[in-house]
């Protein structure tokens, strides 16, 4: 059934595409703080291992309501690790060694590359597709990311 809800088919297919790279760059974020999480070595051990699942946990979480998001907008969400690398801006790539220091860093270039590309979107989705659903929801999204980082970062001072 096609979904009518005031934003022309077109329109949703911009979104959804968008949507669809952000969902891959949410997994593979996602993917990089498990790692993190699974891997991480140090005096400071346990604490960043707890500190990594959570984040991880709320990645979790993101990665579910983009992908409804995307279905509400009546188009597939990809589903596949081929489909996100395909997609995503991000790169798998990591630092060598599996210190705390390393993965905070590398983890917060990814948020803030996140970020960048949520904040370019916000104004083209409500005023070029009249979208301000996706444009509230993807602002939620930018603030959570904000937090994020900034949890990120504080471990950086």
């Amino acid at each position: 059934m096609e979904t009518k809800i005031g934003i022309t088919p077109s329109g949703m297919a911009e979104v959804a595409k968008s949507l669809c790279t952000l969902l891959a760059d949410e997994t593979v974020l996602y993917t990089k703080t498990r790692n993190a999480h699974w891997n991480v070595e140090g005096y400071d051990f346990y604490s960043k291992h707890l500190f990594f699942e959570q984040q991880y946990n709320q990645l979790s979480e993101i990665i579910d309501s983009v992908a409804e998001r995307i279905r509400t907008l009546g188009h597939y969400a990809p589903a596949t690790l081929k489909q996100y690398l395909e997609l995503t801006h991000l790169t798998e790539a990591k630092s060598e060694n599996n210190d705390s220091l390393g993965f905070i860093k590398e983890l917060l270039i990814d948020h803030e590359t996140i970020i960048i590309r949520l904040r370019e979107n916000i104004n083209l989705f409500a005023t070029g597709f009249k979208d301000y659903g996706t444009s509230d929801f993807i602002t939620g999204l930018m603030e959570t990311h904000e937090k994020i980082a900034w949890m990120l970062r504080a471990h950086l001072k």
